[in-house]
């Protein structure tokens, strides 16, 4: 059984910075792409930010130049380093991981308030 373990969040304040981790776990094989979502209260779900096996990035608008994507396979873990975090920031985070199928952490909560 797969399973993807997230960790990291937490409460912040602005302007702080946080690192998550997404560690994936059991049967899983040729990994493609890596992804984070967020889902804030009362919002749908965004992408945030992916990684392509080959170690292409892509960002949404809203935290270009302020979070980085990384991977390392080795660990079969995915990375998402976010600096400058802003209230609206605020939201669940989710790792989702392409391979043969589709698999989803269980989330991690990450606050941003003073």
């Amino acid at each position: 059984q797969v399973q993807l373990v997230e960790s990291g969040g937490g409460l912040v304040q602005p302007g702080g910075s946080l690192r998550l981790s997404c560690a994936a776990s059991g049967r899983i094989f040729g990994i493609n792409a890596m992804r984070w979502y967020r889902q804030a209260p009362g919002k749908q779900r965004e992408l945030v930010a992916v990684i392509t096996s080959g170690g292409i990035t892509n960002y949404a608008e809203s935290v270009k130049g302020r979070f980085t994507i990384s991977r390392d396979d080795a660990k079969r873990t995915v990375y998402l380093q976010m600096n400058s975090l802003k209230p609206e920031d605020t939201a669940m985070y989710y790792c989702n991981v392409l391979s043969a199928d589709n698999y989803w952490g269980q989330g991690t909560q990450v606050t941003v308030s003073s």
